[in-house]
């Protein structure tokens, strides 16, 4: 199992690197104001991946905290002293 991993981890490798060899032309990005960019497209689609990546979690980040926080309010109102088991 662990050599079928390492030998698709290296077809991925080479396909990824294979399209980032085709797609290595120069692309503007435009902005407002007459801003622009002039960067290879393969490092624009690399950009904006990482950046959809960052807010998917973000996005999700309060929700696990807001989970996080209702789990120990549960947890403390579940708790019993030993005091009371005691008696």
């Amino acid at each position: 199992m662990r050599y079928l991993s390492g030998i698709l981890k290296i077809a991925l490798f080479v396909f990824l690197l294979g399209f980032a060899m085709k797609n290595s032309e120069l692309v503007t990005l435009r902005y407002y104001f007459g801003y622009e960019w002039h960067l290879p497209l393969v490092l624009i689609i690399l950009i904006f991946l990482a950046i959809g990546a960052a807010l998917g979690v973000a996005a999700c980040l309060g929700y696990l905290f807001r989970q996080r926080r209702e789990l120990q309010k549960l947890r403390q109102s579940t708790s019993t002293p030993k005091a009371s088991l005691s008696k």
